[in-house]
């Protein structure tokens, strides 16, 4: 049979054992994560998650409407993956709530010539 053992009540307070009174009165999840660092995705990565050509993600940057690049070293940039993610979920959401009936682009009807190319 196995014994757990007990740290010393010098150095830390005794936690309760699963069933013992108190023990549900402990936090499921610390309040702060033990890793005080948050996940960053590379370029390659990126274009999996959101699937944009480069120059529209950087315009969109440029106009603060997609989470800004940082530079880890001279060579290597990298985006938050938290802020891509909620940036998608706003995407998502604005979406969804937009009117259906409403065109996207501009109205073609109205055009004065057709472009020649």
């Amino acid at each position: 049979m196995h014994t757990p053992i007990q740290p010393s009540s010098e150095s830390s307070p005794a936690l309760p054992y699963p069933g013992a009174a108190g023990y549900d009165d402990l936090p499921q999840f610390p309040s702060r994560a033990p890793l005080p660092f948050r996940r960053t995705i590379r370029r390659h990565e990126l274009h999996q998650i959101v699937p944009l050509a480069e120059t529209t993600i950087y315009e969109m940057e440029q106009r603060g409407e997609f989470p800004r690049r940082f530079r880890l070293t001279a060579r290597c940039v990298v985006w938050d993956l938290e802020e891509v993610e909620a940036w998608i979920e706003a995407r998502k959401q604005a979406s969804r709530t937009a009117t259906a009936g409403r065109p996207i682009g501009p109205d073609v009807k109205l055009r004065q010539y057709r472009p020649v190319r």
